[in-house]
């Protein structure tokens, strides 16, 4: 593999082959800037005995051009468990990397930015989680995998979006506080019995989306299938025609009944699953994450390089962290976010 950065004979060689896949989504004039990047990360790979992982929300030139799996964050970790390298590189927001570390202790997890960090993560501390059990005393406490390593360890489970409703189930108890997620734990429930003790975080991402946008939308477009996140509100998520997690929602599209779909949620999703679905058009709602974007090819190659930006999480708080999510494996093996 070439060491230049510039755009040759050589790079083009060893690169073309993923200019095919997101050539509906990169013009040819931006990925030849790209190009050198992507053929110098993936040459360092191999040096540096690494992987890198791809959260389905990273650019494409991110998401087909470097990443070694794509998908969901805990799928990813899970991913990088069984895989044989000295490092991984998470190619998403902070929690996700830290999620990583917490399954992965011995290997050495880097995130191309540390400020890559996430509204809905950031919007508890572990103070607010041990007032919240002082209120509520005995009523256990359900956290969304999208949450750092120290709410993770003051949590009794965790959940993804796909598994919430089996997860609160799961705990025979009348009532149980649902964090962070103000807008999962209102669709959480409405499906099932259990009283739903809310907090108030949310994501800026999906919390822009309305159902006024949605029916302007499906006026434009006649016809449109409209596929949710379930980080949306519950009023967008009844205007849709699927509400799922980002791997549910992907799965969706196999089978789609209409040629023309709209993903709600972060706007590179659909970027990122055109090429394995030629035969749908997609209206993107170009609703960006700014914490996800942080995330870049030239910082990439920076940490992979320089080995920066390590991520570290205490072993007390790694401990319990990693309790509470093999508690929600052991609910089942539907595990996407």
């Amino acid at each position: 593999m070439p060491h230049t950065l510039e755009f040759d004979e050589s790079v083009a060689d060893a690169t073309d082959h993923i200019y095919e896949k997101i050539r509906d989504s990169v013009p040819r004039f931006e990925w030849e800037m790209h190009a050198p990047l992507v053929a110098e990360i993936n040459r360092l790979k191999a040096e540096r005995n690494a992987i890198i992982l791809g959260h389905n929300y990273m650019v494409p030139e991110i998401f087909h051009g470097v990443s070694d799996y794509t998908g969901d964050s805990l799928g990813l970790s899970k991913v990088a468990a069984g895989a044989d390298t000295d490092i991984i590189v998470f190619c998403g927001v902070h929690f996700m990397a830290e999620t990583a570390k917490i399954l992965n202790p011995d290997r050495m997890v880097l995130i191309p930015d540390l400020e890559a960090g996430c509204s809905l993560s950031e919007s508890i501390t572990p103070e607010d989680v041990r007032l919240l059990k002082e209120r509520y005393p005995g009523v256990p406490v359900v956290t969304y995998m999208n949450t750092p390593a120290a709410i993770k360890a003051e949590s009794d489970i965790c959940c993804t979006s796909a598994n919430a409703t089996a997860v609160v189930e799961s705990l025979g108890t009348d009532e149980v506080i649902f964090l962070p997620d103000e807008y999962l734990a209102r669709n959480v429930a409405r499906n099932t019995d259990v009283r739903v003790i809310a907090w108030h975080g949310r994501c800026m991402v999906h919390e822009q989306f309305t159902v006024d946008e949605i029916r302007a939308y499906r006026k434009q477009f006649p016809g449109i299938e409209v596929i949710a996140h379930p980080e949306c509100s519950p009023e967008v998520c009844s205007e849709a025609d699927f509400v799922g997690s980002t791997s549910g929602m992907i799965s969706y599209l196999d089978r789609a009944r209409s040629n023309r779909v709209i993903m709600v949620t972060e706007c590179s999703m659909s970027d990122n699953v055109q090429e394995a679905h030629p035969e749908l058009q997609f209206v993107k709602p170009c609703t960006i994450c700014p914490h996800m974007k942080k995330i870049s090819l030239e910082k990439t190659l920076a940490s992979l390089r320089d080995l920066q930006f390590e991520v570290t999480v205490p072993e007390d708080i790694r401990a319990r962290a990693l309790q509470a999510v093999e508690r929600m494996i052991e609910v089942g093996r539907d595990t996407n976010d």
